[in-house]
């Protein structure tokens, strides 16, 4: 399939690094703080029943869905009011879990894919979640990061593409966006007009039929050396043609 890309929107987690580890690493280091801090609710809340909590809270407060930082800071005030433990050390302990959030192990090809991405056009992230590309080390590959928070809602919701190609200054026809999930990453951005890749590491078997991704590859890489295919072609056509061909006037 051909078609003109003049700007990528990325998704993060499970696209660029893999989630569970962090995951785990989160889990860990909240469990540690609390030893060390506040005793009483590391007792009353071990790995099992802390990780029983957040999914009650994510759940009971599903308005918060955008905002994943606010539904950890209402976790770990549970906790610690439930414990008996001092309320001030909610904004530490936040900290102790958004350092661990942010120790990412990118996959294998992520980085190089990244720079031959970032080098050919602009690259702008859009995450559901609360990752901080600054803080990650890898905002410089980026035009800007649009989460859901900022937002106001999340993806599938198709109001964060539109934001997004908006400060790209392209049409959402000329926006791809390349993402692991299903739902939230093809069939949303599909449905607000962008271009669709999906990104199936897992090597998964497309199963819906009200939608497909326009580009399905295994490795970030491979997007890259589409791309850069596509160009190839496009400088080997003749100038009309080539002006057809990216709705360019040769006029």
């Amino acid at each position: 399939m051909s078609f003109t890309v003049r700007a990528i929107t990325l998704d993060l987690d499970d696209t660029l690094w893999p989630f569970a580890p962090i995951g785990v690493r989160i889990e860990q280091a909240i469990h540690d703080w609390m030893l060390l801090h506040s005793p009483r609710t590391a007792r009353m809340f071990p790995i099992p029943a802390m990780r029983a909590l957040r999914e009650r809270i994510f759940a009971d407060n599903a308005e918060l869905a955008h905002d994943v930082s606010a539904l950890r800071r209402l976790t770990l005030a549970h906790a610690l009011r439930e414990s008996g433990a001092d309320l001030s050390l909610l904004e530490s302990a936040f900290e102790a879990f958004y350092a661990a959030r942010n120790q990412v192990e990118c996959y294998p090809d992520s980085l190089d894919a990244l720079q031959r991405l970032a080098a050919r056009m602009p690259v702008a992230a859009i995450t559901n979640g609360n990752a901080d590309l600054q803080r990650i080390g890898l905002a410089g590959h980026f035009a800007f990061q649009l989460g859901a928070c900022e937002h106001g809602a999340a993806k599938p919701d198709r109001g964060i593409f539109l934001a997004a190609c908006t400060r790209l200054g392209y049409r959402p026809a000329e926006v791809l966006h390349v993402g692991d999930h299903v739902e939230t990453d093809v069939a949303g951005a599909a449905r607000a007009g962008l271009r669709a890749c999906w990104l199936n590491r897992v090597g998964a078997r497309w199963e819906r039929e009200d939608v497909r991704p326009d580009l399905e590859f295994v490795a970030l890489t491979e997007l890259a050396d589409w791309l850069e295919a596509q160009a190839r072609e496009e400088d080997c056509l003749p100038d009309a043609a080539h002006a057809g061909l990216t709705g360019e006037s040769s006029v």
